[in-house]
């Protein structure tokens, strides 16, 4: 695992070595303008945060990676639906993930415990995006990602991915009827599970969508392993914020593009 951590402009970025040839991040807490419980660098426009500083803090984040680029994000619905992407938003559309080959957009993921996917075919300079919570994840949004990705001219067998800060099996219980959707789509899905107390289960949710990723051969997976529940410090968590019963939490965000000429 390459864990690399910068700071630029006090940000904490954390990369992948396997998507060196994209600029690309996956961004903690630091270094944002957001006070009380989003303290540092919230990203979510759905959070009740003052909106002035949630704008602040993108273009803190898209200046850390691609000064003079276009922030894309859409409307995060809990979907495997992705968009491809040709140019700059007018409106968020709803979606979960996007895909694109034109330079100078960033791509941005938002999360709060759920699983952000980074994707990179570097001989097609095609790159994808994905917001996989347990239900586009088990839907297929990462598979839909490389169809999409292949639709632009990519092959999966370049195609590397990185699974960016989530939440983690320790951190993660659910219930027998949640263990019970995956092992109806798959039975082979017990092995994500460990048992907790009576009638509960930790998921893997990291090591599930890596799974998927596997199962679909792309070329390359690298799990950062970096748990969002955990880190309190590094990243916002939305199950940490209802076990304290805040009254919201902030979001960070993963971002990816391809810098133009």
């Amino acid at each position: 695992m390459s864990q690399n951590r910068c700071t630029k402009a006090l940000l904490d970025i954390a990369t992948s070595s396997l998507l060196d040839g994209a600029t690309h991040g996956f961004l903690g807490r630091a270094g944002g303008a957001s006070e009380g419980i989003y303290a540092g660098l919230n990203i979510g426009l759905g959070s009740d945060d003052d909106r002035e500083t949630i704008v602040e803090n993108r273009r803190r984040a898209l200046e850390s990676l691609m000064p003079g680029g276009e922030l894309v994000t859409v409307y995060q619905i809990h979907s495997a639906n992705v968009v491809t992407i040709s140019g700059p938003l007018d409106e968020r559309p709803e979606a979960d993930a996007m895909v694109t080959d034109q330079p100078d957009l960033l791509l941005g993921i938002l999360t709060a415990d759920c699983v952000p996917v980074l994707f990179h075919d570097p001989k097609a300079n095609v790159i994808g995006a994905a917001h996989a919570g347990w239900k586009g994840a088990i839907a297929g949004v990462t598979d839909n990602v490389i169809t999409a990705m292949e639709a632009l001219g990519a092959n999966r067998k370049n195609i590397s991915c990185a699974i960016g800060p989530c939440i983690a099996q320790g951190s993660y219980e659910v219930d027998a009827a949640f263990r019970d959707r995956f092992l109806n789509a798959d039975a082979g899905n017990d092995r994500f599970f460990a048992v907790g107390k009576p009638n509960h289960f930790q998921f893997a949710i990291e090591d599930y969508v890596a799974a998927r990723l596997q199962a679909s051969d792309v070329g390359s997976i690298e799990k950062l392993g970096l748990d969002t529940y955990a880190q309190e410090d590094r990243y916002f968590s939305y199950r940490r914020s209802c076990h304290r019963g805040e009254a919201g939490y902030g979001r960070q965000i993963s971002l990816i593009g391809l810098k133009g000429a």
